[in-house]
């Protein structure tokens, strides 16, 4: 098992690669972590250092296969792995690029995937998503990944990998089941709603994650693996 990763360390691989290969994480994340806006890679700022640690592990395996991703992870070490996880779970408080206007067929379509986000379907027999994922999509750590904020092109794409076996490592295979279950316009619609969520903190008129309500019922607190 790897060390607890160095923040300082991982600043440097994240601006420079490593001496093995590796390029520079910054080019296709940033360097504090935001991406370029596109979607095209994920904002990484804020997520869990365990979660950030589990990916990069799962992409030198058939659990999270990516022709971009998986040549960079098995070059880098355990101890490199867990120093770029560290650093980005770092970033903190990062801005958001500007939130789209909602037009009118924007407006039907959040309103499609507020409803699937907190009320899932029921003759689809999909769950809502902050069941798992936590109120307003803040992630229920250190397990399950931030989606506030998230652009919905690669919520899509991730969707996308579910379905089609590219990405096989949520517990219990939930994710695959939703993806699944949900058409493609449903999948839009629940990215989308992430993506517009700027605020941070739960809503109240949002339930917590059924997690947190157990935890919060039996006096615990939820575990987090944040950098000292």
């Amino acid at each position: 098992m790897a060390e607890v990763g160095d923040v300082r360390r991982g600043a440097t691989i994240v601006s420079h690669g490593t001496s093995s290969g590796v390029g520079a994480c910054a080019r296709c994340h940033a360097f504090n972590g935001a991406a370029d806006g596109s979607g095209a890679f994920p904002r990484l700022a804020g997520q869990d250092q365990y979660y950030l640690l589990k990916q990069l592990r799962d992409y030198t395996t058939d659990r999270r296969r990516n022709a971009v991703m998986t040549p960079f992870a098995k070059r880098l070490t355990e101890q490199e792995k867990a120093d770029v996880a560290a650093y980005y779970a770092a970033q903190e408080n990062v801005p958001f690029p500007p939130a789209d206007q909602a037009g009118q067929d924007d407006a039907t379509l959040l309103k499609r995937g507020k409803e699937l986000a907190t009320l899932g379907d029921s003759d689809l027999r999909v769950q809502s998503c902050s069941n798992c994922h936590g109120a307003q999509g803040t992630g229920e750590r250190p397990f399950v990944p931030r989606l506030q904020g998230q652009y919905a092109r690669y919520i899509e794409a991730q969707f996308s990998a579910w379905r089609r076996g590219y990405r096989q490592n949520s517990g219990a295979a939930v994710m695959h089941e939703v993806a699944s279950k949900l058409t493609e316009a449903d999948v839009r619609a629940v990215a989308r709603y992430y993506e517009q969520l700027r605020v941070d903190g739960p809503d109240d008129s949002l339930p917590a994650s059924l997690t947190q309500i157990e935890r919060r019922s039996a006096g615990m607190t939820v575990p987090s693996a944040k950098v000292p």
